[in-house]
């Protein structure tokens, strides 16, 4: 026989008692795990926003024109800049991104469109190791190979520090990127008649282009503050200098060199420096974003 008893008034209470009972089971559930991801955002977003206040309140008392146009005086005089740091910290950045863009790149094609099997799994493998490598090991290993030969510190040195770096980044980035254009549009260049290489070159790249950009500056980004491989490799320099083959000064070096020192003066230097690199790292970032958004809007 069966049971009716869910017909009855007495059977219907119980029933809306139940699901009145799980409703606010869930809904408490619902607002416990908002609250926590609620209260993760915000541990994450405090360190975050103090650090660039602390920097922010030390670093603009520091800046002036003198700051970007001069060079650093002597030890014991006030004033002077870092224009040679500005000037080397970008140099360094360049040749880093010429030497790790195209080659993280290139490989993030290979392994999104053309990589199978072993090879492409050992090279997959080794962009993972290379992304959890320490950046001081891999300015002992620019050392060794550019540092040596060479006899001498130099820029070309750092920038190939830098590069390396900057590989595992962008070849992550990218791949994914590239992975995530539609199959159909792959197979609707195929029967066209264009040959593979252009169907990646013509269709799949520029799909990816907004991605594969942020990728491009974040791993700008991630090499801008670098200390660690700089010191083993472009060292520095007090004087201006532009030139590939000779030591060149970088904005990370300085602020390592100044925070160490005993002089308050250079500690004040030092916080404009911070604050200079941090807005570099920021603005590169939000130009990403503004320039992926861009790209959205061009494609709708």
């Amino acid at each position: 026989m069966k049971d009716v008893s869910v017909f009855t008034p007495a059977g219907r209470l119980l029933s809306s008692g139940l699901v009145s009972a799980v409703y606010r089971r869930r809904r408490l559930m619902d607002l416990l795990m908002t609250g926590l991801a609620g209260l993760a955002v915000l541990v994450a977003v405090v360190p975050l926003f103090s650090i660039l206040i602390s920097v922010a309140i030390r670093g603009l008392s520091a800046l002036n024109l003198d700051f970007f146009t001069k060079m650093p005086v002597p030890i014991g005089e006030t004033g002077g800049g870092v224009l040679n740091a500005i000037v080397g910290s970008g140099i360094l950045v360049g040749l880093g991104t010429l030497i790790g863009l195209p080659i993280g790149l290139l490989s993030a094609i290979y392994l999104a469109e053309y990589g199978r099997g072993r090879l492409a799994d050992t090279i997959r493998l080794f962009t993972e190791v290379m992304s959890g490598v320490p950046s001081i090991v891999v300015g002992i290993f620019a050392y060794a190979i550019v540092v040596r030969p060479l006899h001498h510190f130099s820029a070309l040195a750092g920038g190939v520090a830098l590069g390396i770096l900057m590989i595992p980044v962008v070849t992550r980035t990218a791949e994914e990127m590239i992975r995530m254009v539609p199959q159909s549009l792959r197979e609707a260049g195929l029967a066209l008649g264009l040959p593979r290489w252009r169907v990646t070159v013509s269709i799949v790249l520029p799909s990816a282009a907004s991605g594969i950009v942020t990728g491009a500056m974040l791993a700008v980004a991630r090499i801008a503050g670098e200390t660690a491989p700089l010191l083993f490799t472009a060292l520095n320099n007090a004087f201006f200098s532009t030139s590939l083959l000779r030591p060149i000064a970088s904005l990370p070096v300085q602020i390592y060199t100044y925070a160490t020192s005993p002089y308050e003066e250079l500690h004040r230097i030092a916080w404009g420096a911070v604050f200079v690199l941090v807005m570099m790292v920021l603005i590169t970032n939000l130009l990403t974003r503004l320039a992926v958004r861009s790209g959205y809007e061009m494609k709708r």
